[in-house]
């Protein structure tokens, strides 16, 4: 029986294969351009706030609802004065935190999932699918809304829920891949010399599932953030005086027509971000898809 194609990964190709991988990931200009807004979103939510002269919480009372390019005010300054520039680098800081946290975490869960469901098959791997199915009714922001209303929100918690609802989609993948692997000779010819089953699994199939993983982890960044962004909008997620992109757009919405600027440059940051990641994860898949090696 034909075995289905696994896409490769940088780790395991020779440097031929490689150099291709990385011509076809250039050659995708959106991906090229993920690339670039994310390092420049990171750089200027890591060092950007230390550039301007105002502190996130320092409150100008004279120069409330400041436009932007007024005076020291790059952006503007919010209801209580206090600078939008300042609070918008630091709320990258939370928001992009919490996308690359949850990224992780998801990630983990969602690889040992779809490792043991998809080695041991049968029992096992049904009743671990079964229950991703069951999660995966749920529509994920009323699930995110219910387990926030009963849990303190700040960094790790929020991290922590968005994770919970996101690991589902990298255990599919992750599942997929390692029982189209289980049947192949390396990992009976491991099994006859007596290898664990865990060694199996973490030493001799996931290295061939990198490339999936990297790309669905890839796009869990985009859903993390946007998910962050949803909750603390409804007010459930990080709470003021700590900013994060979602919850300046809340505070932001009774402005829309006196003051727009405060709604405009979150969801410029949010857009940005989620569509970077998107690219970035896009191009990740073409570059490791075998079947382009002859293109």
């Amino acid at each position: 029986m034909a075995q289905a194609a696994i896409p490769a990964t940088p780790a395991t190709l020779p440097a031929p294969a490689r150099n291709r991988a990385l011509r076809r990931f250039l050659r995708h200009r959106l991906a090229v351009f993920g690339i670039v807004m994310i390092v420049l979103l990171v750089l200027l939510s890591a060092f950007g706030p230390y550039l301007i002269p105002y502190d996130q919480l320092f409150i100008d009372i004279r120069n409330r609802f400041a436009p932007p390019l007024s005076g020291f005010h790059i952006l503007g300054t919010d209801p209580l004065g206090r600078d939008h520039a300042a609070r918008l680098l630091n709320a990258g800081r939370i928001s992009l935190t919490v996308g690359f946290l949850a990224m992780i975490v998801s990630t983990v869960i969602g690889t040992i999932v779809g490792a043991v469901a998809g080695y041991y098959g049968r029992w096992i791997g049904a009743v671990l699918m079964r229950i991703v199915d069951a999660i995966l009714c749920f529509p994920s922001v009323f699930l995110l809304l219910a387990l926030a209303a009963f849990i303190k929100p700040n960094v790790i918690t929020i991290t922590l829920i968005i994770a919970a609802t996101s690991w589902m989609e990298v255990a599919r993948v992750v599942q997929n891949q390692i029982r189209s692997l289980r049947e192949r000779d390396f990992t009976v010819a491991a099994e006859m010399l007596g290898v664990s089953d865990a060694a199996i699994m973490f030493r001799e199939l996931l290295p061939n599932v990198v490339g999936p993983i990297v790309v669905a982890a890839t796009l869990t960044v985009a859903r993390a953030i946007l998910m962050e962004s949803y909750i603390s909008f409804l007010g459930y997620g990080i709470q003021p005086p700590m900013a994060s992109w979602g919850n300046m757009l809340n505070n932001a919405q009774q402005y829309l027509v006196s003051a727009p600027w405060l709604a405009i440059f979150p969801g410029v940051m949010i857009t940005l971000a989620v569509a970077s990641f998107n690219f970035v994860g896009d191009g990740l898949r073409d570059a490791l898809d075998d079947r382009l090696d002859t293109q």
